[in-house]
């Protein structure tokens, strides 16, 4: 899908010089922007795990218990 993309004169510079300086053209450097951001908010339907393939540690997860979790024999 083509559609227009309208800048403040200071982004298009910026734009631009990024463009320039990576050897690119500004539509891929967008088009990449638009990626990272939608995986970024993306939001799943249904969880990625079931309630029993997960453990409840009781409480406050710290990086002690995701350490101790990690390395306990299965």
């Amino acid at each position: 899908m083509a559609w227009t993309m309208r800048l403040p004169d200071d982004e298009e510079r910026a734009l631009n010089a990024q463009a320039e300086a990576e050897g690119r053209a500004k539509h891929e450097i967008t088009r990449d922007a638009v990626r990272a951001y939608l995986l970024r908010h993306r939001r799943w339907d249904t969880a990625l795990l079931t309630d029993d393939e997960t453990f409840d540690l009781g409480g406050p997860i710290s990086k002690a218990d995701i350490h101790d979790a990690m390395n306990k024999p299965a």
